[in-house]
C-alpha cells in the first residue's frame, strides 16, 4: 500500500480507538459468560473506555483540522474514526440492554453472540495494525465479513429457537433485542472492514 508522508498521529489514534474497542468487548463476554452478578461491573467498565474513545474521536477531528497533508483522504479518516465509534457504541448498548432487562440466566447463545463481537474486533485490530505499517490487511477484512455472516446465523438460529422453546412472551422480546443488538455490532465490524478495504483499494 502506498501511503504518503503522513502525521502518524492519526495511526496511533486509531490503534488506540482498536484497543479500547478490544478491551470492551473482552469486558463485554465476561459480563455475559459470568452472569448478572458481573455485568453491572462490566457495565460500567464498558462506558468508562467509551468515554474515552470519545475524546480520542474529538482528538482526531481536532488534528484533520489543523493538519495540510493526511496519511490518508480526510473523508476516509473520517468514515475509519466514525465507524470505530459505532463498535463501541453498539458494545455499549448491547451490555445495558442486557442489564438493563436482568436476563437471569443469561443464555450461551448471547455468550456465543458476544464471543464473535469480540473475534471481530481482534480481527479489526490486527487490520489496523497491518494499515499502519502499509501491510495488506485485505485477509482481515474477509475475516471480519466472515464473522458477521457467522453472527447472523447464530441470531436467525437464537430466534428461531426462542419461538419454539420460550413460553414467556415477554422474555422473548427481550432476547430477541439483544440478539438484535450484538448482530448489529457484527455489522457495525463490518463497516470497519469495509471502509478499511476502500482505503487500501484507493492507496494501492
Amino acid at each position: 500500500m502506498k501511503i504518503l508522508p503522513r502525521e502518524e498521529k492519526f495511526f496511533d489514534y486509531f490503534n488506540q480507538q482498536v484497543k479500547i474497542i478490544c478491551q470492551a468487548a473482552d469486558l463485554l463476554v465476561d459480563g455475559a459468560a459470568s452472569g448478572n452478578a458481573h455485568l453491572a461491573n462490566a457495565a460500567h467498565q464498558i462506558r468508562t473506555l467509551e468515554e474515552q474513545a470519545d475524546g480520542i474521536i474529538h482528538e482526531i477531528y481536532t488534528l484533520l483540522n489543523s493538519t495540510f497533508i493526511t496519511p490518508l483522504d480526510p473523508e476516509d479518516i473520517h468514515s475509519l474514526s466514525s465507524h470505530l465509534d459505532d463498535v463501541i457504541d453498539g458494545i455499549e448498548d448491547s451490555v445495558h440492554r442486557m442489564l438493563a432487562y436482568h436476563i437471569d440466566p443469561i443464555p450461551t447463545m448471547v455468550v456465543e453472540l458476544c464471543r464473535v463481537v469480540q473475534s471481530c474486533a481482534l480481527t479489526i485490530q490486527k487490520a489496523f495494525a497491518a494499515l499502519s505499517k502499509g501491510e495488506p490487511l485485505i485477509e482481515h477484512c474477509i475475516e471480519v465479513n466472515r464473522l458477521e455472516e457467522t453472527a447472523d446465523q447464530l441470531g436467525r438460529a437464537a430466534v428461531s429457537d426462542l419461538f419454539l422453546k420460550e413460553p414467556d412472551p415477554i422474555r422473548i422480546l427481550k432476547l430477541k433485542e439483544i440478539y438484535e443488538f450484538l448482530e448489529q455490532t457484527t455489522d457495525f465490524c463490518e463497516d470497519v472492514a469495509d471502509a478499511l478495504q476502500n482505503v487500501q483499494v484507493k492507496n494501492s
